[in-house]
């Protein structure tokens, strides 16, 4: 069924390139046949779903997408690239494997993700508003100091995707190879950049546009935000629970001489910036220095994704938290942040988590637990687990 629909596109591309009138009034229409047999109504090339445009509202300020805007095409490529397992080496793992849309592009795998050669370092981050953010260095320890980098790393490691050049595993110039072999990818790179050559810059730069395509600005906070000055206001359509967590989020803590918290809110806006919630870029260690395999310390996980999305609307968590998976719950991650023991050999732990040298006691009550996991809950869209635009292409 597949061929046949195949040669039927064919004969219409060639009646259009080649029956024209005299005076040339119709045009060559391309056609891309192989795109229409693999994708089906899920991709139109002639109707691109719209990643360029999207809405984004005025208070929202951070965009770190200059170097590579996003476009159109450019998105469809990357949308193709993100669920396509054949960017690993045995075709069983692509990038929508450990971040996937039900849990806004996150890994509900218990602690580390899957790869092709077993199980990943580190559990795999959400990737909800990448775009929004002043942080450019990507994964846990910021080793690829950019989104565009940060793509392909994980096609070339050995244990998540396996073209790794190294351990007897295939290079990146094989996946090249494969990836030159495959119809829909001759047609779809020719369709973005005007020829079929495969390189790995155009890889990353079509996966990195899709990656911040995937937006989430459709919460309980964001209808409240739109309705204020600034964040500091009571949000109207907030609960007094909502908008007490809320100030206790933003507000600075105050501190006694041994690191024991006597007024002020907890502090968590020092490092997850209202509104984008994304991570300062001088954070440090947040505490947790353990590692799946309970192997030895990792101190320098420094980076954290946007707190938006970290549960659904009905309060569902979207994956286990920290580098290791190793929190499950939001009242867990907020009691590791309530009572901080610097564990020794933790060189890193970001200042603002050790007061006076102390590790920070917030001393909350459980009033203000409560409050402030219902703040973290107005974060939560909807229209992320469900907008065919980041679903996958292949039918």
């Amino acid at each position: 069924m597949k061929m046949y629909k195949i040669l039927s596109l064919l004969v219409i591309s060639l009646f259009f390139s080649c029956h024209k009138e005299s005076d040339d009034l119709y045009e060559s229409i391309p056609v891309y046949p192989y795109v229409s047999a693999t994708f089906g109504n899920t991709i139109d090339l002639n109707n691109l779903e719209n990643y360029a445009s999207q809405s984004i509202p005025n208070y929202i300020t951070k965009d770190n997408s200059i170097s590579n805007p996003i476009t159109n095409k450019g998105a469809t490529l990357g949308r193709v690239l993100f669920y396509d397992t054949n960017l690993s080496a045995n075709h069983t793992i692509a990038c929508a494997s450990c971040h996937k849309q039900e849990n806004a592009f996150g890994d509900n795998a218990a602690m580390a993700s899957n790869g092709v050669n077993g199980t990943t370092g580190r559990h795999s981050m959400r990737l909800i508003n990448t775009r929004f953010a002043t942080e450019t260095k990507f994964f846990w320890d910021e080793r690829a100091a950019s989104l565009e980098i940060q793509t392909t790393m994980p096609i070339k490691d050995h244990g998540e995707m396996g073209f790794s050049g190294t351990n007897g595993d295939l290079s990146f110039a094989d996946l090249i190879t494969r990836m030159e072999n495959i119809d829909y990818y001759k047609e779809l790179f020719t369709f973005v950049y005007g020829n079929d050559e495969i390189t790995e810059v155009k890889i990353q730069n079509a996966l990195a546009q899709f990656i911040r395509s995937i937006q989430s600005f459709d919460s309980k906070y964001d209808t409240g935000r739109a309705l204020v000055n600034n964040d500091n206001q009571p949000f109207p359509n907030f609960t007094q629970t909502e908008n007490t967590g809320k100030n206790l989020f933003l507000a600075p803590p105050q501190f006694d001489p041994n690191g024991s918290r006597i007024g002020g809110g907890v502090g968590c806006a020092g490092c997850h910036r209202a509104p984008e919630f994304d991570i300062d870029p001088n954070t440090l260690n947040n505490g947790i220095i353990g590692t799946i395999n309970n192997t030895g310390i990792d101190i320098t996980n420094t980076r954290a994704p946007s707190l938006r999305d970290l549960v659904k609307q009905d309060g569902t968590i979207n994956s286990t938290l920290m580098h290791t998976g190793n929190i499950a719950t939001l009242q867990a991650a907020i009691g590791h942040y309530n009572s901080i023991t610097i564990a020794p050999g933790n060189t890193n732990l970001d200042p603002r988590l050790r007061p006076a040298g102390n590790g920070q006691q917030l001393n909350m009550t459980g009033a203000e637990m409560n409050a402030l996991q219902s703040f973290l809950f107005t974060l939560a869209g909807s229209n992320v687990y469900t907008d065919s635009k980041w679903s996958t292409p292949f039918e």
